[in-house]
């Protein structure tokens, strides 16, 4: 049964007069006629009885009639749907980030993907970027934002900002008082951290500037959890280390424990947070989202003030 063939019936059923239905339709009455005639040889039944002075529906058009207005709004919801997809405008995105891209990144590029594709469902998933970019690889996520840029050739990156790490203490440490601090002064301090798998990149930097200080991490204690590692400093003589936006929250009122935070300088390690992506994602929907994450046509990151170097806050 064609589509074209119903609304054609659709027209004349409506209009009850074939010039009428003939105009809606853009057509002329004789092919409007064919039209139906085609319709009615497919069905087997007579649909519309016509005269010189009206035209009527039989009772097989008439129960035809509601199941064409059904068909045809489903039909166009099917195409509407189709294009949808097609555009990256609906569907289910998957996204990955950290606390940094948490609050920085992340909300306005939701806000632009809301007001694009108001369609489109998106769950989030708070991880480090180890876990992330296994979940990224299993395709269990579409998007991750993660610290570092991938050297794995099956994924896509694009670099988003710098986020300096600091060093977190205790309310009760002999640090507390201190803003900053040199990086060869955690010399010999024990320090509690995360496995390198957990985080590479933020691994990586660390033990770099600890090597370009002349000295060794000494790590006392390990912890993957950011926030076992922020409650653990503030009862225990440990340094431990966050980004500047996570530490800030750690040690602002209402915090998860009485901490405090310093820069650490000379050199300050730092991390650049990414957005990465399979290298082979064809859905529009995913590439919707990417285009999110820049300004109009200026094709630049979304503008983010630099996080803080210097006081306590992030």
């Amino acid at each position: 049964m064609e589509l074209r063939l119903l609304e054609s019936f659709l027209a004349v059923a409506e209009e009850l007069h074939f010039g009428r239905a003939a105009a809606r339709l853009h057509m002329t009455q004789p092919s409007l006629s064919q039209q139906l005639q085609r319709l009615e040889r497919s069905l087997g039944a007579r649909l519309v009885d016509r005269t010189s002075h009206q035209v009527g529906l039989t009772p097989a058009g008439v129960a035809l009639r509601d199941h064409a207005r059904l068909l045809l709004a489903q039909a166009e919801e099917a195409r509407a749907a189709v294009h949808a997809a097609a555009a990256g405008r609906t569907g289910t995105l998957r996204v990955g980030y950290n606390f940094a891209a948490g609050r920085s990144i992340l909300p306005a590029a939701l806000a632009r993907m809301s007001a694009v594709a108001p369609g489109v469902q998106v769950n989030l998933a708070e991880q480090r970027t180890g876990p992330q970019l296994t979940a990224l690889s299993a395709g269990e996520l579409d998007v991750a934002f993660v610290y570092g840029r991938p050297a794995q050739p099956q994924y896509r990156h694009r670099p988003m900002l710098r986020v300096p790490l600091v060093a977190i203490v205790g309310t009760d440490h002999r640090w507390a008082a201190r803003t900053r601090i040199p990086f060869r002064e955690l010399a010999d301090q024990p320090c509690v951290l995360f496995r390198r798998e957990q985080s590479p990149a933020m691994y990586d930097a660390l033990f770099d500037a600890a090597g370009r200080s002349g000295i060794t991490l000494n790590v006392a204690h390990w912890q993957d959890d950011s926030n076992a590692t922020a409650i653990l400093v503030s009862v225990r003589p440990l340094i431990g280390f966050a980004s500047a936006l996570r530490a800030g929250f750690a040690t602002a009122a209402g915090g998860y424990a009485p901490a405090a935070a310093l820069i650490l300088d000379d050199p300050v390690p730092a991390v650049e947070l990414c957005a990465v992506w399979r290298a082979d994602e064809a859905r529009p929907l995913v590439h919707t989202f990417l285009d999110c994450l820049t300004p109009g046509d200026a094709g630049q990151p979304i503008p983010i003030p630099d996080i803080a170097t210097s006081g306590n806050g992030p």
